[in-house]
């Protein structure tokens, strides 16, 4: 399994620690077998949520800020937006993760956290924006009547 799929809520304890959920430990360990810190959690820069990504494509994103002007104010935001609040984590033995004050306040989180699949990477909602969220998208795929480039015809996507 090399992808995050599904949604899966899970309780933050008292010290600040939520456990991944199973499928998504054993998608990091796939993508990431032999890293130490096999995970970035990163404020996301386009919603009230945390962004898990794999240690290998998180550091892709390095590739396209590098063909940005260096002194420039967008790939100065986008560096900012990247890596600011980025951090490297790894689970402990019972596959949680301490999530920090200053991304749990970015993402309205308390108790109860939601990790929703997306792939490649995963986010981590408060429970009801995560939902109103993924019905919001799901509309506006809808609406749009989006497919994926390259989709197969016939392919419902």
């Amino acid at each position: 399994m090399s992808h995050f799929l599904n949604t899966h809520a899970n309780r933050v304890d008292a010290k600040g620690r939520v456990s991944i959920p199973a499928p998504f430990r054993t998608a990091l360990r796939t993508l990431c077998p032999e890293s130490e810190a096999p995970l970035v959690l990163r404020t996301s820069h386009a919603h009230a949520c945390i962004e898990g990504w794999p240690t290998r494509y998180f550091q892709q994103l390095g590739t396209p800020l590098q063909q940005m002007d260096v002194f420039g104010a967008d790939q100065e935001d986008m560096a900012v937006s990247i890596y600011a609040d980025a951090l490297y984590v790894d689970a402990d033995k019972e596959g949680r993760v301490l999530l920090p004050d200053a991304l749990m306040q970015h993402a309205g989180l308390t108790d109860t956290v939601l990790f929703m699949g997306l792939g490649r990477i995963f986010q981590i909602w408060e429970p009801q924006a995560g939902q109103r969220f993924m019905a919001e998208a799901r509309e506006r795929a809808r609406t749009r009547r989006l497919t994926l480039p390259g989709a197969p015809q016939g392919v419902a996507t």
